[in-house]
């Protein structure tokens, strides 16, 4: 039997979001998530300034390296996927970044309103 290839918030087979630096909760390139993934990072985010200070006031520093996660830390530009509750609440905060949509996983549509998520689309 098959196994499904994972799908984006466009309907379509997702794609890499960025392999470098190298992205995803397995470290390879992609935001597709399972059950032990408990931050579900699925959403293929382009980082911003902005972004990075808004997440480092909420306590989730994502500019600093940290080797012992093959974490190399984050500079604006950079490719990420980001957890679905961080983004949707940088959202709210009125800093969220613009996100791939074609790399963005469809389970972020369980915890984001997809017009909120059309309205960062990049290609």
């Amino acid at each position: 039997m098959l196994k499904e290839k994972p799908r984006n918030i466009l309907g379509t087979t997702l794609q890499c979001c960025c392999v470098d630096p190298i992205t995803g909760f397995f470290r390879d390139g992609y935001c597709h998530t399972n059950k032990i993934d408990h931050g579900t990072h699925v959403v293929c985010a382009i980082i911003t300034d902005e972004f990075l200070k808004f997440t480092q006031s909420r306590g989730n520093d994502l500019s600093t390296p940290s080797l012992q996660y093959q974490f190399p830390g984050l500079k604006a530009g950079d490719g990420w996927c980001l957890c679905a509750r961080r983004w949707q609440e940088a959202y709210d905060a009125g800093v969220a970044p613009p996100i791939k949509p074609e790399a963005t996983h469809e389970k972020a549509l369980t915890f984001i309103d997809k017009k909120a998520l059309e309205e960062y689309y990049i290609q």
